[in-house]
């Protein structure tokens, strides 16, 4: 016998799946909305000086996706044929359709940042192309935090400085994918403007563990932002009554503080899926556990699908769970029962 009913599932695939709450539903019924292009969507213009405020940048754009967000941050900040540095697990590097070469004409040089994906000074300085007649040089230098491929590594204020004053010192910009940057912070107890101190912009989405249905933020300084406006529109960004996102976005800032308990259900699952046989499992830093079947990656995913938990294979023999608002601990707790019994 399966030990959830056959109509109800954990998904455990990724913090993307999360539902809009009511109070998000009710936000978007209700919201005042204008023509974004123009700049003239009140909602809108909120959630950006919000963000900016939160950030402690000069301003911030709102964007559809986070891929659309580091794709505008490279094609602004690099000359097309220039090297970007990036660690060589990287989601902008390895999620996102090569995206860097087709939207932005940059040449990728990868760096290896250990086991949690921490780019050091020392690996930038190794990377690192000085332009001349010869060679275009390196153009941007782009961080990750958390590092989703890594496990959703919690990385450090003073790793991320040290990073950026390295790249900066050779007048290198330096942009941070801050996908799940808030649970990096709930992880290190810090403020997200910690983190980015030393950035030159940073990406950051309100889907994920914030629990918005859409949306991520960029930002930087004015001139940055200014010249991203533009290239949001040249990529199909432009969006008009665009209020109607932003609002469950606004909402959606509010979840910061419970991204700990997130955290705290992923230790719970690694706990009990580490005291079954046959799977390895890594400590989690933030909100993604890593395991290793000792079966194949696929036939384990669909085994614990049959049984009502939802996983997704992530390469190497690896499967990623993910906990997230709509993940209680019993739910975590019964996920843990069902795969003990597959």
């Amino acid at each position: 016998m399966h030990p959830t009913p056959p109509s109800y599932t954990i998904d455990l695939r990724s913090d993307t799946v999360t539902k809009p709450s009511q109070a998000m539903c009710a936000a978007m019924a209700d919201a005042a909305v204008g023509d974004d292009v123009h700049g003239e969507d009140p909602t809108v213009n909120e959630l950006e000086a919000t963000v900016a405020e939160l950030l402690e940048t000069e301003a911030a754009l709102f964007v559809p996706l986070g891929t659309m967000g580091n794709q505008i941050a490279a094609r602004v900040h690099a000359d097309r044929g220039d090297e970007v540095l990036v660690e060589r697990e990287s989601h902008i590097y390895k999620w996102e359709l090569g995206g860097l070469a087709q939207h932005a004409g940059l040449q990728v040089r990868t760096v290896d940042g250990g086991s949690r994906g921490v780019v050091t000074p020392e690996s930038i300085a190794e990377g690192y192309v000085e332009a001349d007649s010869h060679r275009a040089g390196t153009g941007l230098v782009c961080l990750e935090n958390t590092h989703n491929s890594k496990g959703g590594t919690a990385i450090s204020a003073d790793e991320m400085d040290a990073a950026a004053r390295a790249a900066h010192e050779r007048n290198v910009p330096v942009h941070v994918d801050g996908a799940r940057l808030f649970n990096a912070a709930a992880a290190l107890d810090v403020e997200a403007a910690r983190l980015v101190r030393e950035a030159d912009s940073v990406m950051c989405c309100l889907s994920k563990g914030l629990g918005a249905p859409v949306g991520s933020m960029l930002a930087g300084t004015e001139s940055f932002i200014e010249k991203a406006r533009r290239v949001r529109k040249l990529f199909g960004g432009g969006m008009r009554q665009a209020g109607v996102l932003a609002a469950p976005g606004l909402l959606a800032l509010e979840n910061r503080d419970r991204l700990a308990d997130d955290h705290e259900n992923a230790r719970a699952l690694a706990a009990g899926l580490a005291s079954i046989d046959g799977l390895s499992v890594a400590d989690p830093e933030t909100n993604i556990v890593m395991s290793e079947p000792a079966t194949p990656v696929e036939r384990f995913v669909d085994a614990c699908a049959a049984h009502g938990v939802n996983c997704g294979p992530f390469g190497e023999g690896r499967v990623r769970f993910c906990t997230h608002f709509g993940v209680s601990r019993e739910d975590v707790e019964t996920a843990v029962e069902a795969i003990a019994g597959i």
